[in-house]
């Protein structure tokens, strides 16, 4: 299994087709984490500033796991 996703973690995001034409792969940093259930949690995500431009907003909420991934440093 991967390494879990923590604060301060770069990631991106997915926005699915309910988004519309702003569907698609956005990072930024997790600052926040929501335990929702013994095995699910909400991840607060800051959004970077291109996104932010992008979207109209500063932060979201990811709860799937499918819709957010660590982003690897180099």
């Amino acid at each position: 299994m991967s390494d879990p996703i923590q604060i301060g973690d770069r990631v991106q995001i997915y926005l699915d087709s309910k988004f519309g034409e702003k569907e698609g792969w956005y990072e930024g940093k997790v600052f926040k984490i929501d335990p929702y259930s013994e095995h699910r949690s909400f991840y607060w995500v800051q959004l970077s500033a291109e996104a932010q431009l992008i979207l109209g907003m500063r932060q979201i909420s990811v709860f799937n796991l499918k819709n957010i991934k660590k982003v690897l440093d180099i």
